[in-house]
Parts: C-alpha cells; structure tokens; sequence
C-alpha cells in the first residue's frame, strides 16, 4: 500500500493538533510534513517525530506522479488565498489543496476554478472542534469532486470523532454512515464551507440565547433595579448561583449541549466572569451567514440579531444611543437616566 503524502500548513490553534490527531488515529500509513512561517513551531513539530518543512518550496519534492500529494492549508482567512497561491507554485499536476479554514464558499469557488488551470484540485473542509479537537475528533464538512475527495477518507477517518462520540440516531441500524463518524461530503467545491457557514451562524444564536437568559437570572439573583423600570421587581430578587444553575442545566435538560459544558466549566473557574470585558467578536462566518439569508430572502431573525448584538458588545452603538437621548428630550422634555 503506497502512503499518503500529506502536508500541513499553518500549525496555529488547530493546524498543528489536527496532525497530532491524523498521526495519532491513522488506520492506514499516512506520511505528514508540516510547515509555518515560524520556524520555532516548525522545530516543536519536527521534536515530535513530524518532518518539518523549512521553506514551501520544499513541496516540490514530495511531488510524485504515481502518489499525487495532498497540501491542507489551515491559516488566517486573510492571508488564505495568497497561501494557496504560494504552495500551488510548488506542486505537481495531480496534487490536492485542501483549504480546511473558515473561507468564504464563494471564495472557494474561485479558488479551485484557479487551480484547475494548473491541474491541481481543490476541496473545502469546514472544520469544526476547535482547541479540543485533538482529544474529542473534529466535525468535518467536505466539498469537492467525489473521486479527489474518497481519496482522503482516510486522513478525514483519523480526524473525525467516530461513531461512538454521539448515541446513534433511533432507526440507524447497519453500517454507521460517514456522516455518524463524523465527516460528511456535502457535495461540490464550496458546499462544505457554505455548511460550516450556517453552522457557525447557528452558533451566534445558541451563545445569545443563553447569554440572553442567564443576563436575565443574573439581574434576577443581583437584585438590580433599574431607574426606568415600573415597580420594585421584588417578586424577581433572588439568591441564585450562577454556577451551579448552569451545572443542573447539564444533566437532562433539553438546553444540555457542549457550549453549555463550557459555559459551566467558565464559571466554575471565574464564578463573576471577572476577566471578562464583555467585548465580543465576530468572524466572517456569522455576516456571511446574514448576507446569504438576505441573498435568498430567507428570513433569519435569531442569527441577525445575534450578529448585532456583538456589535452591540464593543460599544458600537453608543453614538445612536447618544442621537435617541437627544431626540427623547427635545420632543419631550426628558432628562437622560444617568448609569449608575
């Protein structure tokens, strides 16, 4: 059995545990080059058995007509292209990029229509897991041509969290679907991002709504009253603890999830969330996934409003607010409700 030849570059928060995970649960003999613009990282790698890259152009020769290469790029979207750019310099007619960052699904498209023109194929690979991915496995949502992309199931199995990560679906019986193990090949070149896309988007919406809710049994358990509220709220003033609400969400409550897990285990830590300033950032995947809503007309109101409320976060909306107060006592008189 001839060995992949794969390669990784970017050995940031992921690049580098996702060939940790590869090399740790391959089934199948799998050959892992590693490469980063930081030749400390490089070095850390290459300790742990990996061969290290000193430069791109190395590529070049791992190139082999009879074994086409795979290149998986896992860097910043912004310097996403212009990385893909640089390796397809060094690669054979044959080889395979594969782009496994968070890259915009029409970006994608044009990236492989580029590529093709030297010969070289393209697959998208939304990659999900994060900094646990190399312990729990990573979720992987794939877009390509079927016969490029059947030939890396075995890098995608070494990855994935397999089966046993999730109860089997009721009625799935028999041969567990890729999709049960944990990659999924959701069709044509930008398919796969365009799923991560919307995942990511849901996302924006599950952490507001429990942001949302717990904000409120914070305010609840603090006693806080604001100076425009009707009454004392006194029936709302209670002595709850944070911590261990979000502890007995865990276990069997229809809100149980992992981003709950994570959130018990941030106050478990940080009981008053101390070292937070509240300031949230957002990355393309979540605009992206407003934008392709109001492309389609598909109305998205939990996602939008999501969205807004990590601008809403860094203060972006003081200067509105500032405009409302403004209005507020001209047209009425009213006198602006100092912070206190």
């Amino acid at each position: 059995m001839t060995n992949i030849q794969l390669t990784i570059v970017g050995l940031g928060r992921m690049g580098a545990n996702i060939a940790r995970r590869i090399k740790s649960n391959a089934q199948e003999p799998i050959n892992i080059c590693v490469f980063d613009v930081n030749p400390e990282t490089v070095k850390a790698l290459s300790d742990e058995g990996f061969v290290g890259l000193s430069s791109l152009n190395d590529l070049s020769k791992l190139n082999d007509v009879a074994n086409p290469q795979f290149v998986w790029v896992m860097v910043p979207a912004e310097v996403t292209q212009m990385t893909i750019h640089a390796i397809a310099e060094h690669l054979a007619p044959g080889s395979t990029i594969i782009d496994g960052g968070n890259t915009f699904y029409r970006d994608d498209i044009a990236n492989a229509a580029w590529l093709k023109t030297k010969g070289i194929n393209f697959v998208d690979v939304g990659t999900s897991g994060g900094v646990f991915g190399l312990a729990r496995g990573y979720s992987l949502m794939i877009g390509g041509e079927a016969g490029v992309v059947d030939r890396l199931t075995p890098i995608f199995k070494a990855m994935a969290p397999g089966v046993d990560s999730a109860e089997r679906t009721p009625g799935k019986v028999g041969i567990p679907s890729n999709s049960e193990q944990g990659f999924y090949h959701c069709g044509p070149v930008g398919s796969g991002h365009f799923i991560k896309m919307v995942h990511n988007g849901i996302e924006y919406g599950a952490m507001a709504a429990y942001a949302e809710g717990l904000n409120i049994i914070h305010a609840a358990a603090d006693g806080i009253a604001h100076p425009t509220s009707v009454g004392d709220h006194v029936e709302t003033r209670y002595d709850f603890n944070m911590e261990e609400v979000t502890e007995v969400w865990r276990r069997g409550s229809v809100v149980a999830s992992w981003l709950l897990d994570l959130t018990a285990t941030a106050y478990a830590e940080d009981p008053e969330l101390a070292s937070y300033e509240g300031s949230v950032s957002d990355s393309g995947e979540g605009r992206w996934t407003v934008q392709t809503a109001i492309d389609a007309g598909v109305p998205a109101n939990v996602l939008s409003a999501s969205l807004m409320g990590r601008f809403t976060s860094r203060g972006n909306d003081l200067y509105a607010n500032k405009v409302l107060s403004a209005m507020r006592k001209k047209f009425g008189g009213h006198l602006e409700t100092k912070k206190q």
